[in-house]
């Protein structure tokens, strides 16, 4: 077990850290030039979206106790996550939509999610994205800051584990993609992942809205999730990177709608 442990908390999650964030690896792989095994160091994500969010909650608390408003508060705890992750789910989330809604064919929607430039639908889904996560977090202040940030916390870490499931459940869209060429986690990192981000999305969702409230936030979690994936997988026949990122925003905000409608 101590192993296993050493394995998920140092050189797991130095992996995963230096791939989901702009945080440089510090492991054995970039010293050697070699690139991390994700079919293992996957199981390491709920941890990294836990860390995220927990930089992002200390935002939260740090902009309350300056007595910003709740929308500016909020807005920079929000900024502090993209800011940290490179804004890279939310990259995806906007090629997913421009493509998955903007073209004909499968063929063309894989050339718009390659394509660099932002369209309509993408737009539109970072701005309600990005909008609904500030006004959510927003209702938690002033009264309970520190629900907010425990409610980054729960949501980063469930959003980072639906990423792991789709990536591993999901048959590749194209082979020649980021998310097709470092190889799917297998079902041993899938089921640690999920464990994982459960066990923090119910601890931290439930000091924010109580343990109902939690178990529903998972629930919305996964069905974001599952309908994320049958839609890429009826629109361009599998998963992306972009789609993996899109699934992360999603559940998400899923599970952060849930906590507030809930709590």
């Amino acid at each position: 077990m101590q192993p296993y442990l050493r394995n998920v908390l140092g050189r797991d999650l130095a992996a995963a850290t230096a791939f989901l964030t702009v945080v440089p690896s510090m492991g054995d792989e970039a010293k050697s030039g070699q690139l991390p095994d994700f079919r293992r160091a996957a199981r390491a994500f709920p941890l990294v979206g836990a860390l995220v969010g927990a930089v992002g909650g200390i935002v939260l608390l740090l902009a309350s106790a300056l007595h910003l408003p709740p929308l500016a508060a909020a807005l920079l705890a929000v900024v502090a996550t993209i800011a940290l992750t490179g804004a890279l789910h939310e990259d995806g989330l906007a090629d997913t939509f421009d493509g998955l809604a903007g073209g004909r064919t499968i063929e063309r929607r894989l050339e718009i999610m390659r394509d660099s430039r932002i369209g309509t639908y993408g737009a539109l889904a970072l701005v309600l994205s990005v909008g609904l996560r500030v006004a959510l977090l927003a209702a938690y202040l002033p009264a309970s800051p520190w629900q907010g940030a425990l409610a980054l916390v729960a949501t980063e870490a469930i959003g980072r584990t639906a990423i792991v499931w789709l990536w591993s459940n999901e048959p590749p869209a194209r082979p020649d993609g980021l998310a097709a060429t470092l190889g799917a986690p297998d079902q041993e990192a899938m089921g640690a992942a999920l464990v994982i981000g459960a066990g923090i999305g119910m601890i931290a969702g439930s000091l924010t809205a109580g343990v109902f409230a939690a178990l529903i936030s998972l629930a919305a979690a996964a069905l974001a999730t599952v309908v994320t994936a049958d839609w890429s997988r009826r629109r361009i026949g599998g998963r992306t990177g972009d789609i993996l990122g899109a699934a992360e925003q999603l559940a998400a905000l899923a599970s952060l709608l849930a906590l507030a409608a809930f709590r």
